[in-house]
């Protein structure tokens, strides 16, 4: 199947199938993108970004961070779930870490943007928003379709400057509006809110075909039920018949399910029966 790295269970969305192989996880977006491979490096992405950020060795104190300030470590580069073992410390606390790095922490709005490029112009946008509420520094949901039009020149440029020659779909996470981890491939997990029109556009471009932007997505609600959670029939019964899908989640360490649905409040009850977890 051309699109590799597909989930069983998320394979129904996958439709049609572009001609060429085309990765829709980081180790194969990875491999099949060797002249793009460098925007897995997120110390270079951090530097690139202007930011103050250094291998774990050295000290963030010697970078005119004061020895209070949080700073955020995180692996170079993870292929195998990108947060992974991400954190926020003191800076005089940071470890000698292998293969991380600090960077100064950012704040303001945590966002995802999936961006269809056209020979390294960006050529469409759809925004994802995370809550304010986070589980050590990872948002509790996800608002998909969030108008986020000020994000779109920066991205639009940060894709013609370091994207050239790229052709199809990518990914800019970032904060504050200033990028923490490039994928080259979309936010999978979100697909199902991007209405029928969107893989048959992204399948024509990669193709070469006549490709036509498909329109603004019709958005929804991926709410992560962080931690442990019993959860039976009945209580995927009850969600559903609130428009809450309940997906157990057997991929992410640490999450045990995935709520998606088109009404927060209605996912949001969900969650607080599962967890005891209330949010505005």
């Amino acid at each position: 199947m051309p699109f590799i790295g597909v989930l069983p269970d998320r394979e129904h969305l996958f439709q049609p199938s572009p001609r060429r192989d085309v990765g829709v996880n980081d180790a194969a977006a990875w491999r099949l993108n060797p002249a793009h491979q460098q925007v897995y490096d997120k110390l270079w992405l951090a530097l690139d970004a202007g930011l103050r950020a250094a291998p774990c060795g050295v000290d963030p104190r010697d970078c005119g961070i004061a020895e209070d300030e949080q700073v955020f470590v995180k692996p170079i580069v993870n292929l195998a779930g990108m947060a992974v073992r991400a954190r926020a410390v003191p800076a005089d606390a940071v470890p000698k870490e292998a293969g991380s790095f600090w960077c100064e922490r950012l704040e303001g709005p945590h966002t995802s943007s999936d961006c269809l490029v056209q020979d390294g112009r960006a050529v469409w946008f759809a925004h994802t928003r995370g809550s304010d509420v986070k589980d050590r520094e990872r948002p509790v949901y996800w608002e998909i379709g969030a108008a986020l039009p000020d994000l779109e020149p920066s991205i639009a440029e940060w894709v013609a400057r370091r994207l050239e020659g790229y052709s199809g779909l990518c990914n800019l996470e970032m904060i504050g509006g200033r990028p923490i981890e490039v994928h080259l491939r979309g936010s999978n997990g979100f697909f199902d809110f991007y209405g029928p029109d969107f893989i048959p556009a992204w399948v024509a471009l990669i193709d070469g075909s006549a490709f036509t932007p498909p329109p603004p997505i019709p958005g929804g609600f991926v709410i992560s039920v962080f931690g442990e959670a019993m959860i039976d029939e009945a209580q995927c019964e009850a969600a559903a018949q609130q428009g809450v899908r309940i997906d157990i989640d057997t991929h992410t360490a640490d999450r045990a399910a995935i709520l998606r649905c088109s009404d927060k409040d209605a996912g949001l009850d969900v969650l607080r029966r599962l967890t005891g977890l209330t949010l505005a």
